[in-house]
């Protein structure tokens, strides 16, 4: 789907989308309960429909429906409501697929869980989903002569996990490999214990899980922030829960204010353990009048719409980007394409990126979000400043489907082009 997206500011109020991440942890721990329980105030993104789906394939009871409760400004933009529980990951029938998408919270949350039962698991997904890194379930599985097997789109796994006070892992790479442990291990018959090596990066999410578990009874107990000690034999019980507001999503809201509009937003926690609350902060920095320095490497999803605002900006240095490369797209590497396209420099390696000061101009060609959902809302913030058209902005259905509507409701002009007209993707 291509969309012209006109010169416009956003003005209004609008409710924070349902938090991706927090829906994946909640749908997760309230189908490991013994009885259903609701969960609420979901959107039905890709992800936390893959996820849904997978949980179902285990053997949770799952139903879904959708809530009453409209947010957006002038557009009926509905949450929706999960009921589920039953599933026991000690029976996985042999043989069972589960279809993740291009989800890597859902591959990497369910995959210990997908090993206790000593079945046959596959996972599916997009290409690029298997290729985003795995390496420590796989170095698991060897260090306890587990199957393994990852060909193509497809990813064969075969249990049982066994308790261990020797789990260890680089703190440098994804929380998400520690949620799936956090998630799976308390079932184990003994007491296990994970180890983080530092440097340890995106602690927030870490948090995040931990609340999770705490609310539906399962005991962690943390030492110094880099060991947890899982106690055996622990069971989920489940209660029913709201998902908070997103902090990650409602950073393009808040972005939206800087760049001219006035946007007030509803249904953010201050005290949530989310970590990309810390965007506001960051937003603070970018409208000072040095460059600024930001290190992301605890909230690496908003480095995409950090590097729109510091093009529209002074410019700004990330640090902590190194594992933008292994997200839905290289992110760093294709921002800076697409920035070059609105007449902004922007310089990649390793470790850092520099957004040159640079005076945004509507670009000759098409912007393109490369199928990344965070690279498309971005692209969109700069294009409302100086108009042009977008690329596979369907990709914004991955985490949030009712953006463009929402971007609509607060006064942002969108349209298709006329050359696709596609009637399937999300909003419009």
């Amino acid at each position: 789907m291509n969309l012209i997206i006109r010169p416009s500011q956003a003005q209004g109020t609008v409710a924070a989308p349902p938090s991706k991440s927090m829906a994946h942890r909640q749908l997760i721990a309230a189908a490991l309960g013994a009885e259903p329980r609701k969960v609420e105030n979901l959107e039905w993104s890709e992800d936390i429909l893959a996820t849904i789906d997978c949980l179902r394939a285990l053997g949770a009871s799952v139903e879904r429906s959708q809530g009453p409760v409209p947010y957006g400004k002038t557009v009926a933009v509905q949450t929706g409501t999960a009921t589920l529980g039953g599933l026991d990951p000690f029976a996985v029938t042999e043989g069972t697929a589960l279809p993740c998408r291009e989800s890597g919270s859902t591959l990497r949350f369910l995959l210990p869980l997908a090993l206790l039962s000593g079945k046959t698991v596959s996972f599916t997904g997009s290409e690029r989903l298997l290729e985003r890194p795995l390496g420590p379930y796989e170095e698991l599985c060897a260090r306890q002569h587990l199957f393994w097997d990852r060909q193509g789109d497809r990813l064969t796994v075969r249990g049982p996990l066994r308790p261990s006070e020797e789990f260890e892992l680089a703190g440098d790479l994804s929380s998400q490999f520690v949620t799936g442990l956090l998630f799976a291990l308390p079932f184990l018959d003994a007491p296990s214990r994970i180890t983080l090596l530092p440097p340890v990066e995106s602690r927030p999410y870490i948090d995040m899980t931990l609340a999770v578990l705490r609310n539906y009874g399962i005991r962690i107990v943390s030492v110094g922030g880099e060991r947890f000690h899982i106690p055996a034999k622990q069971k989920y019980r489940p209660h029913p829960v709201t998902v908070e507001g997103d902090w990650s999503n409602a950073a393009f809201l808040q972005a939206l204010n800087f760049l001219g509009g006035n946007v007030k937003i509803k249904g953010l926690d201050p005290l949530s353990a989310q970590g990309d609350k810390v965007f506001a902060s960051m937003i603070e920095a970018l409208r000072g009048k040095k460059k600024p320095v930001i290190n992301v490497s605890d909230c690496p999803d908003l480095a995409p719409v950090l590097m729109a605002l510091a093009a529209a900006g002074r410019g700004a240095v990330l640090e902590g980007t190194d594992r933008l490369k292994y997200k839905e797209s290289d992110r760093g590497v294709v921002m800076a394409g697409e920035l070059a396209k609105l007449g902004v420099q922007a310089v990649v390696d390793e470790h850092r990126i520099w957004v040159e000061n640079g005076t945004l101009r509507a670009p000759r060609e098409p912007l393109d979000s490369h199928g990344d959902h965070r690279i498309a809302m971005s692209l969109t913030l700069l294009l409302s400043l100086v108009g042009g058209e977008l690329q596979n902005a369907e990709a914004v259905a991955k985490s949030w489907p009712a953006f463009y509507d929402v971007l609509q409701g607060l006064g942002i002009v969108i349209e298709r082009a006329e050359e696709n007209t596609d009637e399937n993707g999300p909003g419009i």
